[in-house]
């Protein structure tokens, strides 16, 4: 078995720790860190329940290596909110019942939490456009709408704040 010291900041924690260098970043976040929002589904890309942000993009844990996230940002589901203090995002989730069992949700969170980090505040999405940034997540409980009204939600409440803030 060859191993590999991994150096990563995940979360905004640094960790240092040595890896088989075919260990999954998933394996690594979920069994190394304990961090089990990171969801595996597939195993293949397919399903987007293991979506994490590698410095600040969206990306298949499942079919990255822990060894590639050396010297790098992985932020994890987790980061986004907490119980006591959701994010917009998980709170227009709650809001609009787009989560069933759950499974799925932490990759739709992460993906779009991606996408509404590098858009401008007043960012629109056209129901294609947004249908479009989903399809590489897949659920099997909600159908989908209830997860498209609360995007479409957490864009409405981000394009009023943008309305109301004051320009320089």
């Amino acid at each position: 078995m060859k191993t590999m010291t991994v150096n990563t900041t995940v979360n905004g924690a640094s960790f240092e720790r040595t890896v088989d260098v075919r260990t999954s970043l998933a394996d690594f976040l979920r069994h190394g860190l304990c961090l089990t929002g990171t969801h595996v589904g597939c195993e293949h890309g397919a399903c987007g329940a293991c979506t994490v942000q590698l410095d600040g993009a969206a990306v298949r844990s499942c079919l990255m290596l822990a060894v590639q996230a050396d010297s790098r940002k992985v932020t994890t589901v987790e980061a986004l909110g907490s119980p006591d203090a959701l994010s917009a995002l998980q709170k227009a989730f709650s809001d609009h019942h787009a989560l069933q069992c759950g499974f799925c949700t932490p990759g739709f969170l992460v993906t779009m939490q991606s996408w509404l980090d590098e858009a401008p505040p007043d960012a629109t999405l056209t129901d294609e456009q947004l249908r479009d940034l989903l399809s590489g997540n897949m659920c099997r409980c909600t159908g989908y709408q209830n997860i498209i009204d609360a995007v479409r939600a957490v864009l409405r409440d981000r394009q009023a704040s943008a309305r109301l803030a004051p320009t320089t």
